[in-house]
């Protein structure tokens, strides 16, 4: 698998747009929140960006999409689902559907839950997963339903376990606080905590992450795991009424 050249660009206060340098001279952008910091990341790489890949509908994932598109040249593309609530789209796709990004093949996802029209796209070893899976965590169910988030989440968590996941917020510290609070006794997440926390305090990106690891210790892909069915004491549920569950309780969690 190929190991795609990716650049967490920070926008607001705690956004990821990501840069994809895809080869001579030519770039990637997805989930543009903000043009400012992507414009800077492109003259400091001397790139020229030549697509825009938007997840879902949420301004801070499409807010500067129309400024770079308008100011490179760059085509849009995005979910067909969202076509209405999405700057002008140059291509409109679906679950299945396959681009190129020069030398690298994209393939597209369909991942409702957190919002009706949500898509991921599979670039190289890369998994650009938006707001639907996070770093030891997910996101809220907005427009879709447990059962519909659940299938998303099952889905990512499919992927190869060196699929490298790229979202959309650094939520990773607060994700394991409530990870940690409701599996205290998982060794995993401690050590987990400790490696995350110290790149956070030398300003550094907890992201990208193995697949592999979040399937093993994101306690939202593990909604079918017995012995965490267990430690939370919701024997008996389906896997997506454990996932609504721990939802909830990760809506209510002030830790």
């Amino acid at each position: 698998m190929i190991s795609l050249p990716t650049f967490a660009i920070p926008c607001f206060d705690d956004n990821y747009a990501w840069g994809i340098a895809t080869g001579q001279g030519e770039a990637a952008v997805v989930d543009p929140g903000q043009a400012g910091p992507v414009h800077r990341w492109l003259e400091q790489a001397g790139l020229r960006l030549r697509w825009i890949l938007l997840t879902h509908h949420h301004g801070d994932h499409i807010g500067g999409a129309a400024v770079l598109a308008s100011r490179h040249g760059a085509a849009v593309l995005g979910a067909a689902e969202d076509r209405h609530r999405l700057p002008t789209l140059d291509r409109a796709l679906g679950d299945g559907d396959e681009l190129e990004l020069g030398p690298h093949s994209a393939r597209v996802l369909a991942v409702p839950g957190h919002t009706r029209g949500h898509i991921a796209y599979q670039v190289g070893d890369c998994i650009f997963a938006g707001d639907v899976l996070f770093a030891y965590g997910c996101g809220r169910v907005f427009e879709g339903t447990p059962d519909q988030m659940w299938t998303s989440l099952s889905r990512l968590r499919s992927l190869p376990p060196t699929t490298r996941l790229c979202c959309g917020h650094e939520y990773t510290a607060a994700n394991l606080r409530f990870a940690r609070h409701s599996l205290p006794d998982d060794p995993g997440l401690a050590a987990v905590e400790a490696r995350c926390t110290a790149r956070r305090q030398r300003g550094e990106p907890t992201l990208p992450t193995p697949m592999g690891e979040q399937a093993a210790l994101n306690p939202f892909l593990r909604c079918d795991e017995p012995a965490m069915v267990e430690a939370l004491g919701l024997e008996g549920r389906s896997p997506a009424e454990v996932f609504a569950e721990i939802r909830g309780r990760k809506d209510r969690f002030r830790g």
